[in-house]
């Protein structure tokens, strides 16, 4: 960036003391003066609203001028895409953005090095908590002077809600990431956690749960590729924090990246996804530069391989539609440890003025490098052989229309059909979480019983073929036990619940009756008394065992998983 280009176009970043971010609206008029100069190589508009009617916008540079989505993927151009502000409190992506597209549009020799790669951005995802500015939610963070709000309108985490899209934004992004596809994926964060030498640490699409070449790709030559590149470039790069006790000493694992989460939602589409989290207590200025790099450098990757990431790409895709066995759960690999060089600080505990207790502090005059263990392996916890196709009974819309969003092939039945074989699943408990979490009462813990039954679709009813590329995002949102399913997210709490009852003084003599007519459930009874002589006391609990576990009475849809694999 030449200083006359800097001066005719600083951004607020630029123009401030190194400790201030951009306002949404110092942002979204900064990239009105860069389209409405350079239409050529900026192609810029609003995609959709907030829940509270914030537009949200995304961008498009190419080095061609050619914009027309529908001729970009007609001509297989591979696509970059940068996301920022999902939290508006990490802030240092939508400035490192900024002045990214602007050097696009100034300098020439920085546009012809994207090649064929369309450079996509959100310069700002999270609108609402991006207005909702202050200086003091982030309680760990240093600088900068003033920022946005982790939550939304809604007081949501768009981090955690890709699959159940409760917000306006994430139905939106749904929509929008479907119809780009992009190859790679940078999206931008800030880290809590402990304290050590490094400004910038990074969260991949976890490798082994990416799968396939993919993964191995990304294992074997990007990551090892962006963390040297780093290096050179003077913010040497670690793995994400996660650690295995309270301090990096102890060592860490690869962060499980679930399908709520941006990366975790990048590889349901076979997407490499990339989250950079910089260190909350570097200063801003630092976080700023390691996040432009790492964008840099990631994009300058991207560009180099991007016909070997487009066909693995591809041959994922393919082997989706062909897969006959599906992970469900995943779960950190403790029995291959790998080795990280890592520098930190020495941690340091002394007795709390608070409380009878020890608080822990890093002295930074007390640096250490050494080898820490690192289990950068997952491995499957749970899987299940693939239906021939998933039956969506079409009261469900909600499902429907997110896989809809996401790209994946339906088909709506022209009329009443019966399938012979269908795997059916019964709920037999649930466990949810003891409060609320992103406003659903997430289902922990299931367990489920299965059979297989004949099965009466109706006209207008929803098939999901599994041979098709949108495979996997269809298996680990449908498959109640994956670990973001649509039934784990609440979608399906109504079948949880029975809708008739007894009156205890008629149901007496009817549940004699059932005992000498169902032998099954009189074993059942015996059983229960022998496990809960404390409640033969209890006349409700008592005809509350028979009722629910009687067939006379049993309700057919009563924790019965609507959703039904055709074998």
């Amino acid at each position: 960036m030449t200083a006359a280009h800097e001066n005719q176009y600083p951004t607020p970043f630029e123009s401030g003391n190194g400790n201030q971010t951009t306002t949404w609206a110092e942002c979204i008029a900064f990239y009105e003066r860069l389209a409405g100069q350079f239409p050529g190589v900026l192609r810029w508009g609003e995609i959709g609203v907030s829940d509270t009617g914030v537009p949200l916008h995304a961008g498009v540079v190419t080095a061609d001028g050619v914009f027309d989505r529908d001729t970009l993927k007609q001509q297989r151009r591979p696509v970059f895409f940068n996301n920022n502000g999902i939290h508006p409190g990490e802030p240092e992506g939508i400035d490192a953005c900024m002045a990214l597209v602007r050097d696009f549009c100034t300098q020439p020799g920085r546009l012809a090095a994207l090649g064929d790669t369309v450079f996509l951005f959100i310069p700002v995802y999270n609108v609402d908590g991006c207005i909702n500015r202050q200086n003091t939610s982030r309680v760990n963070q240093l600088g900068p002077e003033s920022f946005g709000f982790r939550g939304n309108g809604r007081h949501l985490d768009l981090n955690r809600d890709f699959i159940k899209c409760d917000s306006l934004a994430a139905q939106v992004f749904n929509r929008f990431f479907t119809a780009w596809d992009p190859d790679v994926m940078v999206d931008t964060h800030t880290s809590n956690g402990a304290d050590y030498s490094y400004t910038m640490t990074l969260i991949p699409t976890q490798p082994d749960k990416l799968g396939g070449g993919l993964g191995q790709f990304l294992r074997e030559s990007m990551l090892p590729a962006i963390c040297g590149d780093m290096a050179q470039r003077g913010w040497p790069t670690c793995p994400y924090m996660n650690l295995l006790a309270e301090t990096p000493d102890d060592g860490i694992e690869d962060f499980l990246d679930l399908p709520r989460f941006s990366t975790g939602y990048a590889a349901l589409h076979h997407t490499i996804g990339f989250m950079p989290e910089t260190h909350m207590l570097k200063p801003f200025a630092d976080r700023v530069a390691s996040m432009r790099t790492l964008v840099d450098v990631v994009l300058e990757f991207t560009v180099a391989h991007a016909a070997q990431i487009q066909e693995l790409r591809r041959d994922a895709k393919a082997a989706a539609a062909q897969q006959a066995r599906w992970p469900l759960t995943w779960r950190n690999d403790r029995s291959r440890p790998a080795s990280l060089r890592f520098k930190g600080y020495r941690a340091v505990r002394t007795p709390s003025r608070l409380g009878n207790y020890e608080r822990l502090a890093y002295d930074r005059s007390q640096p250490w490098e050494k080898d820490i263990v690192h289990f950068d392996r997952c491995v499957e916890d749970l899987a299940v052989a693939a239906p021939k196709a998933y039956l969506v009974p079409q009261a469900w819309r909600e499902v429907i229309e997110r896989l809809q969003w996401n790209g994946v092939e339906l088909r709506r039945l022209e009329a009443d059909q019966l399938f012979d074989a269908a795997r059916v699943y019964r709920v037999q408990s649930v466990t949810s979480r003891a409060s609320a979490y992103e406003g659903h009462m997430f289902h922990d813990q299931l367990v489920l019983a299965t059979h297989t039954e004949r099965f009466q679709a109706r006209v207008g009813d929803v098939l999901v073929p599994l041979d098709q590329p949108n495979a996997r995002y269809a298996v680990e949102t449908l498959e109640p036990e994956a670990h973001d399913s649509f039934f784990r997210w609440g979608f399906f709490n109504s079948v949880l619940e029975k809708k008739e009852n007894f009156s205890a003084y008629v149901f007496e003599d009817t549940a004699l009756q059932m005992l000498e007519d169902e032998p099954a459930l009189k074993r059942q009874f015996e059983q229960w008394k022998a496990d809960n002589p404390e409640k033969l006391s209890d006349q409700q609990a008592v005809l509350g065992f028979l009722f629910a576990h009687g067939r006379r009475h049993a309700e057919p849809g009563w924790r019965r998983y609507p959703v039904v694999g055709l074998m």
